[in-house]
């Protein structure tokens, strides 16, 4: 295996697991097989790659931005490209959940399903802080609480603070600025160090989907998820043409050299999972400068939530249909509006977009105990839609990085025109 590339290790691992996982799934409710070999062995495994990844991210991100973000002491610069970050993802996302809408609603996806007995009464309405205290959560408090909880805008938010004051002072922190790069290279090498084990990570965690979930609970909804990931191809597709146009990318050459953060992706369903990877193969593939990545991915990993939002506006309507409940064009709108800022502060880790859903639901006056419906299918949809999540942050790096002329010379850049 060692003579294969990173890349094609974590893909060989991945179809692996799905061999392993359907070969198990006739078995999963054998005492021995669900206890010892999904929810022990294959959950220790999978578990351990992922915590793996979780360890790093708050070393990786608050190392990287104290470092990286001194170079933008610049407050005018810093504004710009914040602005340009932010004004692209709230972009994405709104179109995003317009998409859904469309496709679900020119599919009608959901109308005319033998319902059965749909499931009332067993979900309650997420608990979402008002915005104004999710705006106020991003101004730490306590730095050391947010690192442990991982409350990511709060920890760019004070590291970029921390960064503009190592530039402000200059020699008078010179030591600290060399204990920051040597931190730094030890963390990208401790990242490097964990993905070996990546592999044997995205075997077990697909295997345990799989072997859980089998092909039972797809055929049942097998019209959701098709209009779904049909939402997430032509979404993508809008990726490729932001590449083209306002990058100068050939998108063929993006995706193929993505390639490995998306297994990442696909195999954890954790946008911040892939966070220190996504770094990594932005500035080694693709000559992206750490000093716009460092800021652009662990932010896109909290407010950037394109896939998901796509998941509500189709769940939105499916749910509708199903139900035989008409919605107009005022909820519509609704629904886009809620999306959008539901994706901010939402956590990037698996099952956050069931928060978001019942967000949507509620809104629009749908019952959330259709969430009981499309729940079955949920976690397979995750990997995809976080696949999405990722990709457009990758996406906004490189378009910023481009337009600001933060790009180096890397394979002599055979990916720009």
């Amino acid at each position: 295996m060692k003579k294969f590339g990173l890349t094609t290790r974590i893909m060989i691992g991945l179809a692996l697991g799905v061999v392993f996982g359907l070969i198990l799934s006739p078995f999963s409710q054998n005492s021995f097989v669900k206890d010892v070999i999904i929810d022990s062995i294959l959950t220790f495994f999978g578990g351990m790659f992922i915590n793996l990844m979780k360890v790093m991210i708050v070393p990786l991100v608050s190392i990287s931005l104290a470092m990286e973000a001194a170079p933008i002491g610049d407050v005018k610069k810093l504004r710009r490209i914040g602005t340009k970050v932010l004004g692209f993802y709230f972009a994405t996302t709104a179109i995003a959940v317009a998409i859904g809408l469309f496709v679900a609603k020119i599919t009608n996806v959901g109308k005319g399903m033998i319902h059965g007995n749909l499931p009332k009464g067993e979900y309650e309405i997420a608990q979402q802080s008002k915005l104004i205290d999710v705006l106020l959560d991003m101004i730490p408090k306590n730095i050391v609480n947010a690192m442990s909880e991982e409350k990511m805008l709060a920890i760019i938010i004070f590291f970029l603070l921390l960064g503009v004051a190592i530039t402000a002072l200059g020699d008078k922190v010179k030591n600290l600025k060399t204990l920051l790069e040597e931190a730094n290279e030890l963390v990208l090498k401790m990242v490097e160090l964990i993905m070996q084990v990546a592999p044997l990570g995205v075997f077990a965690l697909i295997s345990k989907v799989v072997a859980s979930t089998g092909i039972d609970v797809l055929v049942k909804l097998t019209g959701f998820v098709v209009v779904t990931l049909i939402a997430f191809v032509i979404h993508t597709g809008v990726y490729q043409i932001m590449l083209v146009g306002m990058a100068k990318m050939n998108p063929i050459k993006f995706f193929k050299n993505f390639l490995n953060v998306i297994s990442v992706a696909f195999s954890t369903s954790s946008s911040n999972a892939t966070i220190p990877v996504n770094i990594e193969t932005l500035s080694e593939k693709f000559g992206v400068s750490e000093e716009i990545s460092s800021f652009t991915i662990p932010l896109g990993a909290t407010v950037n939530m394109d896939g998901t939002a796509i998941m509500q506006g189709v769940a939105a309507v499916f749910i509708a249909n199903l139900y035989n409940i008409h919605l107009g064009p005022t909820q519509y709108i609704g629904i886009i509006l809620t999306a959008v800022l539901a994706s901010v502060g939402t956590a990037g880790v698996p099952g956050a977009g069931m928060l978001m859903l019942s967000l949507v639901l509620k809104q629009a006056g749908l019952p959330l105990e259709g969430i009981g419906v499309v729940i079955g299918v949920d976690r397979i949809i995750d990997m995809f839609r976080t696949v999405v999540n990722i990709t457009g942050d990758a996406v906004c790096t490189i378009v910023v990085a481009k337009s600001e002329n933060e790009i180096r010379e890397v394979n002599n850049n055979e990916f720009y025109d």
